[in-house]
């Protein structure tokens, strides 16, 4: 079964920004499926651009400011 984009609802989501970097969290559920929750990090290159990367650890000061988000994003499971 391919992944159809128009399937895939976005319930809550929330975007941190950091100096070189945001953290998105999201509740996602892909047709009417159990809702998701989705974390991803975006870092800004030395030229401006984005891209999307592994979120894979965060800082201290990164945690502290995404649980809360976290929380937020629970209740809208």
């Amino acid at each position: 079964m391919a992944y159809e984009k128009e399937k895939d609802v976005e319930k809550f989501a929330e975007k941190i920004d950091f100096e070189n970097t945001s953290i998105s969290v999201g509740v996602y559920s892909y047709d009417e499926g159990d809702a998701k929750l989705g974390i991803s990090r975006e870092n800004t290159k030395e030229d401006g651009s984005k891209a999307f990367s592994k979120l894979g650890r965060m800082t201290k000061e990164e945690a502290e400011k995404v649980l809360p988000v976290i929380q937020k994003a629970l209740e809208q499971m």
